[in-house]
């Protein structure tokens, strides 16, 4: 179950930060980043989950099952 739900994680963030990085590169965070030197927000929040999704994802699937 485990495994499972780490495979599930790490398969969400690496979705989320493909998201978040065609996000970047959009018409709404270019003005963003024009007008205030920073992509927008929901931008911002796409790579910040994306990459702690993967991060623990890809964590639980190496450090595998825990011997009791």
């Amino acid at each position: 179950m485990n495994r499972i739900l780490s495979l599930v994680l790490l398969i969400g963030g690496i979705v989320l930060l493909v998201y978040g990085l065609n996000a970047s590169e959009s018409l709404g965070s270019d003005l963003s980043r024009f007008f205030t030197g920073s992509p927008t927000d929901r931008t911002i929040w796409l790579l910040i989950g994306g990459l702690a999704a993967t991060i623990i994802g890809a964590g639980g699937l190496v450090r595998g099952p825990r011997s009791s």
